[in-house]
């Protein structure tokens, strides 16, 4: 994934930057960077924070960039913002989203003579110079976000930093959020609204699917109006947004109880605690704990200050070290107990298999599990929130697999149907795998009412491999 912030102030925009910037670092990404308009000119940074927090590489920049406007964002995997000289004028850009068909949009690029590409490394185009292509197609930067926005296969939301402006333009199916936020002398456009809380700012809307919009200091003017059909992700409100943000007007926190609860309406076990798998896990345990009237605890507690989030890293590895250190054990709470667990989902299973056999290490007498969304059987093809290579590392996909003998079944459906046969078949070998003493989903319908968005407004693909279903 990824997260941006963009602001344009009367003053010195640089606080609110550096901060609103800050607040995306969650969405668990490699590189950092921001960009400011002044009189001068543009200003730019950019450093790799793999392995630092976003703050401490900025620390030293932000004394020597000024100026009323600028954009800040969290990146996957390129460099940006990235600055660019056109017909248009110069303008910085950042993005954040999944270009499916970036391989083609590429080529086609290059059959015209003058195209060219700088950020490229092993074959791979820097997907934000790409998009800035596209929008240099045409006259004007309404025009080029909006065929950008039409072009592009998979998402793509965009903020532009102009001599008139920021231009904020949010993905056509609305699949990432983008919002727009005000206060006395500023407006600010960012992606998670718990950017705005501290710096003052409160929620003027959220934009539509495919609206662009120019923000000043004085106020936002709507460049194109939003389309009629959203599939916003639902995985936002199940996983990686944060818990103080708020999408559609849906806060995070609120969403992850109802889900919990919605688990413990459907569960019959009797057990001693309720447990959230940290961090992520915790609301959906805390949901649960107070439907069911089982106390909550915490017999694992996660050692915050140096441990990024465990699907960080791109080496399974490493991500099994991070996802093993950071959490520490509190065997007090463990011996001679049954205890269930509320995750936010299963992906792969490897990270979840070792804390199961360390709370039996620990002497548990059950362990249950309690993901908080369906089982994920197809992969995401729009969004970059998992770091799986292929398809059939989802713990799905290797009991199907196991059940299948085939590594290319065709009939997937049938096991994301959880009144199917197929279905419990898998969830039973996913059970004995990570070692639980049971195992149970969410149901679609049930997150669904969590969220509290129509489904035909979400975008359920990787349960139900609906692509638009309504």
């Amino acid at each position: 994934m990824g997260g941006f912030f963009g602001v344009a102030a009367k003053d010195d925009c640089i606080q609110d930057l550096f901060f609103g910037t800050d607040y995306q670092s969650h969405l668990g990404t490699q590189r950092g960077g921001m960009a400011v308009l002044s009189k001068d000119g543009f200003a730019r940074h950019i450093h790799d924070i793999t392995n630092a927090q976003f703050r401490s590489k900025f620390d030293d920049n932000i004394r020597n960039m000024h100026g009323p406007t600028g954009i800040g964002v969290i990146s996957d995997y390129e460099d940006q913002p990235i600055l660019i000289g056109s017909h248009l004028g110069r303008y910085a850009i950042a993005t954040v989203g999944v270009i499916q068909n970036a391989t083609d949009l590429a080529a086609k690029a290059f059959k015209k003579k003058h195209t060219h590409f700088a950020e490229i490394a092993a074959n791979y185009v820097n997907p934000t110079e790409l998009v800035a292509t596209l929008i240099n197609e045409e006259d004007s930067f309404a025009a080029g976000l909006e065929r950008a926005q039409t072009v592009i296969e998979g998402s793509c939301s965009i903020l532009l930093l102009t001599e008139d402006g920021i231009y904020a333009a949010r993905d056509r199916l609305g699949r990432t959020p983008v919002t727009i936020g005000k206060k006395q002398g500023a407006h600010a456009a960012t992606f998670e609204t718990c950017a705005f809380p501290n710096l003052d700012y409160e929620v003027e809307r959220y934009l539509g699917p495919g609206e662009i919009v120019r923000l000043t200091a004085d106020g936002v003017e709507q460049v194109k109006a939003p389309g009629n059909e959203m599939q916003i992700c639902s995985f936002l409100w199940v996983y990686y947004g944060y818990p103080s943000s708020h999408y559609e007007g849906i806060n995070v926190e609120d969403s992850r109880n109802r889900c919990g609860a919605a688990l413990a309406r459907n569960d019959s076990y009797e057990v001693d605690m309720v447990a959230g798998i940290p961090d992520s896990g915790t609301a959906h345990a805390i949901g649960y704990a107070i439907e069911a009237g089982v106390p909550y605890r915490r017999p694992f507690v996660k050692y915050t200050p140096t441990w990024p989030r465990s699907f960080m890293p791109q080496v399974q590895e490493i991500r099994d070290l991070v996802a093993r250190m950071k959490l520490i054990p509190i065997p007090e709470l463990i011996k001679g107990q049954r205890l269930l667990f509320c995750e936010d989902s299963i992906v792969r299973g490897t990270q979840l298999q070792d804390i199961v056999q360390r709370v039996f290490d620990y002497g548990a007498k059950e362990v249950h599990m309690r993901p908080a969304c369906p089982p994920l059987v197809y992969g995401c093809k729009f969004l970059n929130f998992s770091r799986s290579r292929t398809i059939l590392d989802l713990a799905t996909r290797k009991a199907i697999r196991e059940i299948e003998g085939d590594e290319n079944t065709d009939k997937p459906e049938v096991y994301a149907d959880c009144t199917t046969p197929e279905y419990a078949e898998m969830i039973e070998r996913i059970r004995v795998r990570l070692r639980l003493s049971s195992l149970q989903f969410q149901k679609l319908d049930d997150l669904v009412e969590a969220i509290g968005l129509p489904k035909k407004k979400l975008c359920t693909y990787c349960w139900d491999g609906c692509e638009g279903c309504k």
